[in-house]
């Protein structure tokens, strides 16, 4: 019987002693993953929970088994929002925008870093540019508040060389909206962005570069032929990632900048969650469009990947 057991365990191809002796020998990695493990399933996976609430009409205070069952009806209601239409096409322009001029961005200053050879002045560069990304919006707002207002400092330097005569309003012109918030954002964030792909640029082969000089290429011809190659991987690795975030545009600009007259085109998922769910307390209907959203954004990032393998034979699955 125990000739037929070890037959059947040597069969099943799982190796237990190999591993218990892995494990015993590699016993200090084991412990950091472990502690990593614990870590995201506290936090990642046990939130997850709360998914269920989007199914019941939930009421604070009570048992979420205690409440009725609903299914879907704060995703049909999500659908059938008023200004659903109006509220998807924001969403869209705004993360259009960032997925482009706001994915590029990052790439060409990396790119015009690589090309500066004074080491000091590119270090001072780098820093300068890290810095806004840890200015948190409430004073980008701010500053954005006394640069373009009616009374601001652009208006009044306009004013100053002729150029108008009657102060312009930029915060409430609902045309200017989307564009202001696309450049506050690359502002705030393309130092902190470029950083992956100056790391990514470090590792491509410099050798690359001296067979490049030798057959005549110039800096433009270096920078499209070696670089942007040699860091094309990343390149779409975040590209797909950034499709998958394509519903997520955040509420902290639209919130702290828009006014009632640009709200037509400030208004976006989330802000429209904060207000009419979290805020009026009807945190089933938050939860719904929480768990549609990722829902949504992992079938884009599918999406993606797919196309990204067909396209250009790199993919992150």
């Amino acid at each position: 019987m125990s000739k037929q057991t070890a037959s059947v365990q040597q069969s099943s191809g799982f190796p237990r002693g190999k591993f218990l002796r892995t494990l015993k020998r590699e016993r200090s990695l084991w412990a950091i993953s472990a502690i990593a493990l614990v870590w995201v399933a506290i936090f990642a996976y046990g939130p997850m929970y709360g998914l269920l609430y989007s199914f019941f009409d939930y009421r604070p205070g009570l048992n979420l088994w205690d409440c009725q069952f609903v299914g879907l009806k704060y995703f049909r209601e999500f659908f059938l929002l008023p200004d659903f239409g109006k509220i998807l096409r924001n969403t869209l322009v705004i993360s259009g925008l960032n997925l482009t001029l706001g994915f590029i961005a990052p790439i060409v200053f990396a790119l015009f870093l690589n090309e500066i050879h004074n080491t000091k002045f590119k270090r001072t560069v780098q820093t300068l540019s890290y810095m806004p990304y840890f200015v948190s919006w409430v004073v980008v707002a701010s500053i954005m508040n006394t640069l373009l207002s009616s009374n601001g400092t652009i208006n009044e330097l306009l004013m100053a060389i002729g150029l108008i005569d009657q102060p312009i309003s930029y915060l409430n012109e609902p045309s200017l909206f989307w564009w202001i918030q696309i450049i506050a954002s690359i502002w705030k964030n393309v130092g902190w962005s470029a950083i992956i792909y100056i790391s990514a640029i470090s590792g491509v082969d410099g050798e690359l570069y001296q067979a490049g000089a030798v057959d005549g290429l110039g800096r433009f011809g270096m920078a499209w032929h070696i670089t942007i190659p040699g860091i094309l991987p990343t390149i779409v690795l975040l590209f797909i990632l950034g499709v998958g975030n394509l519903l997520n545009t955040g509420y902290e600009y639209q919130l702290l900048v828009g006014t009632p007259m640009t709200r037509d085109v400030y208004e976006v998922i989330d802000t429209y969650v904060y207000r009419y769910g979290i805020q009026m307390g009807r945190y089933p209907f938050a939860t719904a469009v929480g768990l549609l959203k990722s829902v949504i954004g992992f079938a884009l990032v599918l999406i993606s990947n797919f196309a990204a393998r067909k396209v250009t034979g790199m993919s992150i699955l």
